[in-house]
């Protein structure tokens, strides 16, 4: 007679990953594989980064997505994760290597681009790219999941890690970082490389947790002579467990500015609109004030309002879109023009823009 299954026990079966699992061999092999380095990958390297970096500057979206379909960062960031969950220091050490190498020609690449272009404009993009909150940290977290769980499964999953590449945007932060450089902005450039270091170690976190949930077997092989024995695997788990409780202090203490940054956003969100989550955001407020934030470090406050004006003309009331921007200084022409150009990117029917100082009355 089959034995009933209590409650916790379907739940724990219906969440059994082990089902459907591929050899540990074949993830390996399909880890390494992805992160390994040669002329064609290099070529991938470089036409998505110029892609991204076209995008980015001309304010594409699409661009910018097609840009990391292609980039096989990815692939080098879920090699780290594998290192890491099976205690190779060896192939941790290459890929790193690897990952860092890519980097460089990202960043090498981006900010020839972006020295050359005619085009100077902080786009939407480029400042939604360069500024990391919890949000950005979640979703990487829950991409690595996601990412690994798709490459252990028998199934190639080729479209699962695409997706993953999408929603996690390692590509466009490297990216800004470039433009920050080209332009001679280091603080605009260290806010773009936090984000995408802040992407490349929660995917990689979320990768590992996923890996040693498998049960991934441990590489014993300490001394790199080909041969493992018991002794070696017990230091190997002594050392692996202690390098791991390491790195999750560190992540923790990598991520506390994003945690401050995240706050600041919903501070800002309940002093303008009395509550965390605005009912419907019409002109993109939230969006556009952390974009300003950036452009413009004396910024007060920013909201856009409806204003009743009587027209003379017409003998008829009318209404006005009024964006008003209240700054700690003064801001010069130049200065207010960008302002400006930014707003009504975001505010198509914007009739008229107001700059106060703080402490004035509109």
């Amino acid at each position: 007679m089959q034995q009933q299954l209590t409650l916790g026990q379907k739940v724990i079966a219906a969440f059994d990953v082990s089902r459907g699992r591929a050899k540990y061999s074949t993830i390996r092999e399909r880890i390494v594989s992805g992160a390994r380095i040669d002329g064609i990958h290099l070529c991938q390297l470089g036409a998505a980064i110029l892609i991204a970096s076209i995008g980015l500057n001309t304010d594409s979206t699409t661009a910018i997505i097609g840009a990391m379909l292609i980039c096989p960062l990815m692939g080098s960031v879920l090699a780290i994760s594998c290192s890491v969950a099976t205690i190779d220091m060896r192939m941790l050490n290459r890929v790193m290597s690897s990952l860092l190498l890519q980097t460089c020609i990202g960043l090498l690449t981006s900010t020839i681009y972006f020295r050359i272009s005619p085009l100077s404009t902080q786009t939407s993009e480029l400042l939604t790219n360069s500024s990391a909150t919890i949000w950005d940290l979640l979703i990487a977290l829950i991409g690595g999941f996601a990412g690994a769980l798709g490459l252990s499964r028998r199934q190639e999953p080729s479209t699962l890690v695409s997706g993953v590449a999408v929603a996690t945007a390692l590509m466009p932060p490297l990216c800004s970082v470039g433009y920050g450089l080209a332009h001679g902005d280091a603080l605009f450039a260290l806010s773009a490389l936090y984000e995408y270091l802040i992407n490349v170690l929660f995917i990689a976190f979320g990768s590992t947790v996923v890996l040693l949930w498998l049960r991934m077997p441990i590489v014993g092989d300490l001394d790199g002579d080909g041969k493992e024995d018991e002794e070696e695997k017990e230091r190997a788990v002594r050392e692996g467990s202690a390098f791991r409780h390491r790195l999750v202090v560190t992540l923790l203490i990598f991520a506390l500015p994003c945690g401050y940054f995240s706050v600041r956003v919903v501070k800002k969100s309940i002093a303008e609109t009395g509550t965390v989550f605005e009912v419907m955001d019409t002109y993109d407020t939230e969006q556009v004030t952390q974009e300003l934030e950036i452009v413009c470090p004396d910024l007060t406050s920013y909201h856009v309002g409806v204003e009743d004006s009587y027209d003379l003309k017409s003998d008829a009331l009318q209404q006005r879109v009024v964006a008003t921007v209240e700054t700690k200084e003064e801001l010069d022409d130049a200065n207010k023009q960008q302002v400006e150009a930014l707003i009504r990117l975001h505010v198509d029917d914007l009739d008229e823009v107001s700059f106060l100082v703080e402490g004035e009355k509109g």
